[in-house]
């Protein structure tokens, strides 16, 4: 009963695994940017870092080389770890790291390139006949759109291959980006070809149990696995496939109100899109078969 009546700890690093605790999402890159921020300015009491700390922390970043886009992203992580903090803790506190200017920031941002029809079908075929797991991750990437955590982080549930579809949609061990990102989507071609292969290394529950960690995905691991593979043989990433995916949907004279839905990107086309129950399954799988690549 003591222990019930402790303060509660406010340690920066104390606060961080709570926060990760109740969101349930990838370690790695809120636990990077704390690590880098917390060398710089010590595990303190989260009410006591100043705006000099967060100017430092983004001065580092910079002269270390960073893109403007990485030094974002680490900004909105620690953000996001304070600003939860200071709701948890009722504290009234202006978030050191609000509204903070980036010197150039992208000004150094250069398009993402994207894969052939000839390069996809080389990679489909190689983690078809590879046996591995990992490799794998290229058509079922290459073949849905979706982003690397929705496919890594899918439970046994999330997958019904009588229906031939899978269902994007929070689970046990990982959240959605946004609430556009819940779908379901078919799976042709290559894609159903590569799924029954993941199958087979799958556990009583996890599609990709390799990357799970203290129940929860890492697609970190996933995207560095996979990114050293497809940046050796094809000089592109992980990413590049959904850049290329949406490439090819727009090629194919999808929609554009489909398109966003396929992939689980925000539609701002217009307010009427954000009505009605969108397109079914049938006729996604309709426009997917258009675009399929046959061997």
């Amino acid at each position: 009963m003591i222990d019930s009546f402790k303060p509660k700890s406010y340690l920066l690093s104390e606060m961080t695994e709570e926060y990760l605790s109740v969101r349930k999402i990838d370690y790695d890159p809120p636990k990077l940017a704390i690590n880098t921020f917390i060398n710089l300015a010590g595990d303190r009491d989260v009410v006591s870092y100043t705006r000099d700390d967060a100017k430092l922390f983004v001065d580092v970043l910079h002269n270390q080389g960073n893109k403007t886009a990485t030094i974002r992203r680490r900004i909105n992580c620690i953000s996001a770890i304070l600003n939860y903090a200071y709701a948890e803790l009722d504290v009234d506190k202006r978030n050191p790291f609000s509204r903070m200017f980036i010197r150039g920031e992208g000004q150094d941002a250069h398009k993402r390139g994207t894969f052939t029809l000839d390069q996809l079908r080389r990679g489909y075929d190689h983690a078809l006949s590879s046996g591995s797991q990992v490799k794998l991750l290229m058509p079922l990437l290459g073949e849905t759109g979706c982003r690397l955590a929705e496919i890594v982080g899918l439970e046994l549930d999330d997958i019904d291959m009588s229906e031939g579809v899978i269902h994007i949609r929070p689970n046990s061990i990982r959240r959605l980006k946004t609430r556009n990102s819940a779908r379901t989507l078919p799976l042709v071609g290559y894609g159903i070809e590569a799924m029954q292969q993941a199958l087979e290394h799958a556990d009583d529950k996890h599609l990709y149990p390799r990357y799970l960690k203290d129940e929860r995905c890492r697609a970190t691991h996933a995207s560095n696995a996979l990114g050293k593979w497809l940046k050796r043989e094809f000089g592109l990433t992980a990413h590049s496939l959904r850049h290329t995916f949406r490439d090819r949907l727009r090629a194919s004279g999808c929609p554009l109100e489909m398109i966003d839905q396929i992939g689980g990107w925000s539609s701002i086309g217009s307010i009427g899109s954000k009505y009605g129950h969108g397109f079914d399954t049938h006729m996604i799988k309709k426009q997917l078969l258009l675009m399929r690549l046959c061997k």
